[in-house]
């Protein structure tokens, strides 16, 4: 049965689908299967892996509005073993329509449910924002992993997520673990950076992945491409961090 793992930050930019996808990806090239859950309306997860989505296509809306079967709208990746649960620009009346529906918090998590045991991986790709789909989001996953962009204002934006867990933790989702913090975005040369990497380990500790992101060019470019940096660039640092953070997972997973 899949574990599923929510990738979450109320910031927009941080790496979030970067992370799913391509962490994704390793998991399936190390055998794991594995399904991206794209709860994002801008829909960059699903492009950044080569599925083209019209709005009138079967997408997540369906899944959570609709009660469509999950497994009717799933699309496979051009990665072996590499599902995604695809979005698309109307998800976004998703967050309306959902206030005046009954146990609204949970309508991903009755959906996910079906599938579930399909999978050994469910990564959640949430929006930049604590609407209610990053609720549906948390309200589904087991854990949560916390990219977190190495720059000034990381330490602030930690805090206030990791109140936000506890939260709910407390009303919704009692199982509702943090993974770890991800940090994203690194420059070696820069030294705020080397502060910020310094100061999140310390004030979380044991709570920070061991791998670094660090900035990459060609992280930046493989989702114009509807590719995962695997397919891109696998010979770049970018790569290398995130097939060094699938064997962090699967370390911590065992």
């Amino acid at each position: 049965m899949a574990r599923i793992i929510g990738v979450i930050n109320a910031k927009g930019g941080v790496g979030k689908t970067t992370t799913a996808n391509n962490l994704g990806a390793y998991l399936a090239a190390m055998g794991k299967y594995v399904l991206v859950v794209d709860l994002d309306p801008q829909a960059n997860a699903t492009s950044g892996l080569g599925v083209k989505m019209e709005d009138d296509h079967l997408n997540l809306y369906h899944a959570i509005i609709g009660n469509e079967e999950p497994g009717a709208i799933i699309r496979k990746t051009s990665t072996l073993g590499f599902d995604v649960l695809p979005s698309a620009a109307s998800l976004a009346g998703a967050t309306v329509e959902l206030v005046d529906i009954e146990e609204r918090e949970y309508r991903l998590k009755k959906s996910l449910e079906k599938i579930r045991t399909n999978y050994d991986y469910i990564l959640i790709d949430s929006p930049p924002s604590l609407g209610l789909l990053t609720i549906n989001g948390l309200a589904a996953a087991e854990q949560v992993i916390i990219p977190v962009q190495c720059e000034y204002y990381a330490l602030e934006g930690l805090t206030q997520l990791f109140k936000t867990v506890e939260l709910v933790r407390s009303s919704i989702n009692p199982q509702l673990q943090i993974l770890g913090v991800l940090l994203t975005m690194y420059d070696k040369r820069n030294k705020l950076a080397n502060e910020i990497v310094a100061e999140v380990k310390k004030n979380f500790p044991g709570r920070v992945f061991e791998t670094i992101v660090p900035r990459s060019v060609a992280l930046a470019e493989a989702p114009g491409f509807g590719k995962t940096i695997l397919q891109f660039d696998s010979k770049s640092k970018g790569a290398e961090a995130y097939r060094q953070l699938a064997e962090e997972i699967l370390k911590i997973s065992n």
